[in-house]
């Protein structure tokens, strides 16, 4: 009985990971292809790769996409984890009586979706670029401000401090350090993995952000991965072969970052705060 339940495990697994795995080996595969073959769906690879990417080059600015792609998602990243896990501190560690009302006002503010407030944020936007250009309309700044303060990434750092031994606050304070000191010398290191799984999630979330960039960012210098891509899927004829090699590239950076932080990624899941 134990065997059977065994092998039906191992079969479902095995099922799971080849419908996961399929859309990636298509996708490698394809750029190895002409339009056409992609078009007709051709699984084998073929010998197009050097003639896909040399006209993915020369048709098109994918480096500086990729740079401002990078730009965005490294800014996004950075600011998300420090602004949200000051705030996830603070709610968890300092008493207040008003901190519950407002968290949970602030879990609400999840289930308002974005195209709702894209509209209002445009207009702020507008008037921010009259006042201080270099934030405003059109300017990467613009592309991730919004994002960094995100209630998910807030609730995410709250609940796996509960895990945080509070003694090491004590320890601190007794040692003299003050707060500021106490959240970047003891609390920091400690939940590094929460941050690696935090870093993860708001990396690929900015990197893969599309619409709302697709509103803000309207000079063709300042246009990023998604929004390149999807210009090339938008032509009259698009050529597919070249836009899977863009597609495979526009992949790489969150392998890079996935694989290099994963195995903190379960861990920083789980809400555990070892290292």
């Amino acid at each position: 009985m134990k065997k059977i339940k065994r092998i039906s495990v191992y079969t479902f697994l095995s099922i799971a990971t080849i419908i996961s795995i399929y859309p990636f080996f298509w996708m490698i595969v394809s750029m190895t292809n002409k339009s056409v073959d992609v078009t007709q769906g051709r699984q084998l690879p073929g010998t197009h790769l050097i003639e896909n990417l040399k006209n993915l080059f020369e048709q098109v600015d994918i480096v500086t996409a990729l740079t401002n792609s990078a730009i965005i998602a490294v800014a996004s990243t950075f600011l998300t984890l420090l602004l949200a896990s000051l705030a996830g501190y603070g709610f968890e560690m300092y008493k207040s009586k008003g901190k519950d009302i407002v968290f949970n006002i602030l879990l609400i503010s999840m289930m308002i979706p974005f195209a709702a407030i894209m509209v209002p944020l445009y207009r702020l936007f507008g008037r921010i670029s009259q006042t201080a250009p270099m934030i405003g309309i059109d300017t990467l700044a613009a592309a991730f401000l919004p994002t960094i303060t995100t209630a998910f990434f807030i609730f995410f750092f709250r609940q796996n401090t509960k895990m945080f031994p509070k003694d090491l606050i004590e320890a601190g304070r007794i040692d003299g350090l003050s707060e500021i000191g106490i959240f970047f010398r003891i609390y920091v290191p400690t939940m590094k993995t929460t941050y690696a799984a935090a870093a993860i999630i708001a990396f690929m979330n900015s990197w893969n952000n599309f619409l709302w960039p697709l509103v803000v960012l309207q000079s063709p210098g300042n246009q990023t991965i998604p929004l390149l891509i999807s210009n090339l899927g938008s032509s009259y004829s698009p050529d597919y072969g070249m836009i899977m090699s863009a597609i495979t590239i526009a992949t790489l950076p969150t392998a890079i970052v996935f694989f290099f932080m994963q195995k903190h990624f379960v861990a920083g899941m789980m809400g555990s705060v070892k290292g």
